[in-house]
């Protein structure tokens, strides 16, 4: 069990914030499994008030925050904030989307509480600044991204020099298969179908692009404080093996698991938990790999390019994919261009330090408003 302040009647107390979405609502279910061992005192949504105050009332949580406006519960663009800020929990569950999970993290850091990370573009966007504040705090970070929390208990008591290199698997998307040129005529409708996993929106696009295999290699690097060369990635259809290390010797620990994000979110609460998932390995035909083909999905290269680039690099190519999945799913731009936005918005940045909050914010917007530019769409056009 984690080592946190704990309620009276023994329970771990955990604020929730995007609690309306898909991992929101699996850590729920979590908890409920594990009603004698958690209790929800807080919970924070981006959007959806009603299901906010639906969820308030069936679970009797009375401290709340939304992003957008209300006239009835704290609101307003730096509700989250306060709210990680303030509130009385031991462990914050960012299941935040995107770049506005960022003031979540900042905000359970500002409060000197454990983090149980959903939210990868916390870390890509300023890894290195949040890993030296949770340092200076005594903060852990805890991943629920199936894949780093798999490559978590495959690194466990390991020394970092025993590691060779290690893996995250991805399923390769609706588009797996498809070869460079053939992507102008997708359709939204095509790109949300994921065959494996039911996310939201952007993160479904993010993996049809593989570019949250991008983020996934820049938060595993700041993790696990690994090189970007000893960090790949391997298409596995099946779903089945979530992240691999291979030793000096040659030898792989895998960790073997069916897709269901409860079990990750379990192990970064508790470390183990009454949620059992059995994996049942006779129905398992077969355990395949593929390399990826990085020029039908450049967003791999794209990643590892922001990354050797450094300081606000990765937050740039974060900021430039959520403006080039917005237009797409607005069906201002064909899906081919969403990549085509991140390389020339990653091509027109100079790379800065990030030694403040501003110098995230800054290079955020320089970003947005590059990407979302008429001048490029404009170019693309042509």
């Amino acid at each position: 069990m984690q080592k946190n302040k704990k309620l009276n009647d023994g329970r771990i107390r955990i604020a929730i914030f995007g609690c309306t979405g898909s991992i929101g609502k699996n850590t729920i279910d979590v908890v409920k499994t594990n009603s004698a061992r958690i209790k929800i005192t807080a919970l924070a949504a981006g959007r959806n008030e009603k299901e906010l105050l639906r969820l308030a009332d069936e679970l009797k949580v009375s401290n709340l925050a939304l992003a957008s406006k209300s006239k009835i519960i704290p609101s307003g663009e730096d509700a989250l904030r306060t709210l990680a800020a303030t509130a009385d929990y031991d462990i914050a569950v960012n299941a935040v989307v995107g770049s506005a999970g960022l003031s979540v993290t900042l905000g359970a850091l500002d409060a000197g509480k454990d983090i149980a990370l959903a939210n990868k573009e916390s870390l890509v966007m300023a890894g290195d600044y949040i890993m030296r504040l949770a340092k200076a705090r005594g903060v852990r970070i805890f991943p629920i991204d199936s894949e780093h929390s798999s490559l978590q208990s495959c690194l466990k008591g390991r020394d970092a020099d025993e590691i060779r290199r290690v893996f995250l698997t991805a399923s390769g998307g609706p588009f797996r298969g498809r070869r460079a040129g053939t992507f102008d005529n997708v359709t939204v409708e095509e790109a949300l179908n994921h065959p494996t996993w039911k996310m939201g929106p952007k993160i479904t696009i993010d993996s049809s692009t593989l570019i949250n295999k991008g983020l996934e290699i820049i938060e595993a690097h700041y993790l696990f404080n690994l090189p970007q060369d000893k960090i790949e990635v391997v298409i596995h259809p099946q779903s089945i093996i979530h992240a691999m290390a291979e030793h000096n010797d040659g030898t792989i620990i895998a960790e073997l698991a069916p897709p269901d994000m409860r079990i990750p979110i379990q192990r970064a609460l508790l470390n183990d938990g009454v949620f059992s998932s059995p994996l049942d390995l006779l129905s398992i035909k077969a355990l395949t790999f593929e390399k990826p083909d990085e020029e039908a999905f450049p967003s791999l290269k794209l990643a590892r390019k922001a990354l050797r680039m450094g300081g606000t690099a990765p937050l740039v190519l974060n900021a430039a994919n959520e403006v080039a999945v917005q237009s797409f799913l607005e069906k201002r731009i064909h899906f081919g261009s969403i990549n085509d936005i991140i390389a020339k918005t990653l091509e027109a940045h100079n790379p800065q330090e990030i030694n403040s909050e501003s110098d995230i914010m800054i290079a955020d917007q320089w970003a947005r408003d590059f990407a979302g530019g008429d001048r490029l769409l404009k170019e693309l056009e042509n």
